[in-house]
């Protein structure tokens, strides 16, 4: 991970995802309303972010680099007053709000120059906008999302999906880790294993601290099954599996407590001291994070040897197709602020 050049911007790579949804313009919105703070390159079709950079504002003006060009010479680093674009072009021109199969490949080729050019120190981290998973797959590459994905480029054997976000009130932000992600929830306690979840704990307590600069994390954990499987009259998931591996965290020096009841846990005086919830499961843990921040939620992906943060919605190819000024860009402005924030703190260490 590359520290941060003396008195200069950090640099972060934004993929602005599927062309066709609302990737382009909040990833533009976002990197401009930014630009002082970081130097934010654009990853996607030069001339499609171009035409729609100045559809929003003709004050904005890109600067259009191709790939051969940055690995031959580096990124230069421009001033504030222009965003930088790598220029990875579309086959097809893009309908906002139509999908495209033809386009999907460019989409992933954005994900490679991201991940290439953080391992050749061009970027200090990545934000990605949402893609469409259909159009990947339909141009002939199984893609099964971003966190498979960039888990299997960097060759980490296993990855953590946290999503996070402010619920305001006064409240501290809110960490939700999942044990497991996109499961049917049938297959969900078999995938819950005691050296699962002591990865997963290690990884969490790791970047917390890392990437995170939390100098000692507080985890708490959820149970399985309702009511943390009451003594084990709903379920021994909490007696056999998820309190052994509590208690071998612990004797790693993890600050894990649990397994509590994720109907009750999820309330403030339960959530005040603790930087991270662990929930077993997709939808035991998300809702609760996205009523209570959707729209300033973000996704962040742990374990990877790269900061990855992400926004916590889709393409929103309905919204796309409005055209542009009806996209919410509150969650890709937090992407990338924590991205920012977590590079800081990474590189302080």
């Amino acid at each position: 991970m590359s520290n941060l050049p003396a008195g200069r911007r950090p640099a972060i790579a934004i993929t602005c995802g599927e062309p066709a949804g609302v990737g382009p313009e909040i990833s533009i919105r976002a990197a401009w309303a930014m630009r002082h703070e970081a130097n934010c390159i654009l990853l996607g079709d030069a001339a499609f972010l171009a035409l729609t950079a100045s559809l929003i504002d003709p004050e904005i003006r890109l600067a259009a680099l191709s790939l051969q060009a940055v690995r031959n010479s580096g990124l230069p680093h421009f001033g504030p007053g222009r965003l930088a674009v790598i220029d990875i072009p579309t086959d097809n021109n893009v309908i906002p709000g139509v999908l495209d199969k033809d386009n999907g490949r460019a989409v992933l080729d954005t994900l490679d120059a991201a991940v290439e050019g953080i391992q050749a120190g061009w970027f200090g981290a990545m934000v990605t906008a949402p893609l469409q998973k259909s159009t990947i797959n339909q141009a002939g590459v199984a893609f099964s999302g971003h966190t498979e994905y960039l888990a299997e480029k960097t060759g980490t054997p296993q990855v953590v999906m946290m999503l996070a976000g402010d619920p305001g009130h006064g409240q501290p932000v809110l960490r939700v880790a999942l044990a497991t992600t996109h499961l049917p929830l049938k297959d969900v306690p078999a995938a819950i294993t005691q050296d699962g979840l002591a990865t997963t704990l290690d990884i969490i307590d790791a970047d917390l601290r890392q990437k995170f600069g939390i100098v000692a994390p507080r985890i708490l954990v959820t149970g399985l099954n309702p009511h943390a499987g009451e003594g084990g009259y709903l379920g021994r998931e909490e007696i056999d599996v998820i309190a052994p591996a509590i208690a071998a965290a612990q004797a790693r020096g993890i600050d894990a407590q649990g397994p509590y009841p994720a109907d009750t846990l999820f309330q403030p005086k339960y959530l005040q001291d603790a930087d991270c919830v662990l929930a077993m499961y997709h939808d035991q843990g998300l809702p609760v994070l996205k009523y209570a921040t959707f729209g300033r939620g973000i996704n962040v992906t742990l374990g990877l040897p790269l900061i990855r943060t992400s926004v916590d919605h889709g393409t929103a190819l309905d919204v796309a197709a409005q055209g542009l000024g009806v996209a919410d860009t509150g969650s890709m402005q937090q992407a990338l602020r924590t991205a920012l924030d977590m590079l800081k703190a990474s590189s302080a260490r």
